[in-house]
């Protein structure tokens, strides 16, 4: 083998290359900390408060209805609240009736706290965050037929995100096209690497309405004990779409993960301060 490469000294390079390359791209994965967004929040205008419903299915199939409600109860703070439910045949295979609700800071867009519930058939959890600027502190249950004891876990990363600050951090950004951003978000029980990549421009008619709307795609990469990045077992990628005016609402959500490509449907939308 090594006559072989000294008699095509080509060849030798091109394995020498791949080599430099492999070496390369190992250092950026093991360096991934440092590509994450550390901007402040943008100056595109806060959300206004807003209560909205979604579709959630698959293969054109609606398995899933939820309900959103954005608040601001005070000027210090946002806060965000979401219930959901299987419907239809679905919840006959697979019931499930989900509770969410969590705050964050106006004016830094972290996190504060989230509690969130996942009742099934037969057994519930329940996850409760509590953040700070080190990282997050989760405590999580079991109640079944015999209620397990609580189960406590910290992880410790600076600039942390939950699903909800994660949304009003990167709506308050630019999203200029072909941009990309990367954010840390701790939505339940592990951390996430997500990066964003503005795709670009279009209309898209969803049960709502029509709208200018901002193509997004979104990959995932978990992160593992020792911070190493770990590919998503379940999911792929995917392409969300929110509205390209000043209130950059999710209008639609389409997921390819285990079981297919999976997808999430703005239904109706109805500000709380909009006039009569």
């Amino acid at each position: 083998m090594i006559e072989r490469a000294v008699e095509s000294p080509n060849r030798a390079t091109g394995i020498g290359l791949l080599f430099f390359l492999a070496s390369s791209l190992t250092a950026v994965a093991a360096n991934w900390q440092s590509t994450v967004s550390n901007d402040p929040p943008g100056p595109f205008p806060e959300l206004r408060p807003l209560r909205a419903t979604y579709h959630f299915g698959w293969a054109g199939v609606t398995a899933a209805t939820g309900e959103v409600h954005f608040t601001k109860p005070s000027e210090d703070r946002f806060q965000f609240e979401g219930v959901g439910r299987t419907t239809g045949f679905v919840r006959i295979l697979w019931k499930l009736d989900a509770n969410y609700r969590a705050f964050a800071h106006a004016d830094t867009l972290r996190p504060i706290e989230s509690s969130q519930t996942e009742a099934y058939r037969s057994k519930k959890f329940t996850t409760h965050l509590i953040f700070t600027s080190d990282g997050v502190k989760r405590t999580r249950t079991e109640d079944q037929v015999k209620p397990s004891p609580a189960k406590t876990r910290e992880f410790t990363f600076p600039n942390l995100f939950d699903l909800d600050s994660a949304m009003l951090y990167l709506r308050s950004q630019p999203l200029r096209d072909s941009s990309v951003y990367r954010v840390v978000v701790y939505p339940a029980t592990s951390a996430y690497l997500a990066t964003v990549t503005v795709i670009g421009r279009e209309k898209i008619s969803v049960r709502a309405g029509t709208y200018s709307a901002i193509k997004i795609d979104l990959r995932l990469s978990k992160v593992g004990k020792s911070f190493e990045l770990e590919p998503h077992r379940k999911f792929r990628r995917a392409t969300i779409w929110v509205s390209d005016d000043a209130d950059r609402v999710l209008l639609r959500a389409e997921a390819q993960i285990f079981i297919g490509t999976v997808f999430a449907e703005l239904q109706s939308l109805r500000f709380d301060n909009a006039k009569p």
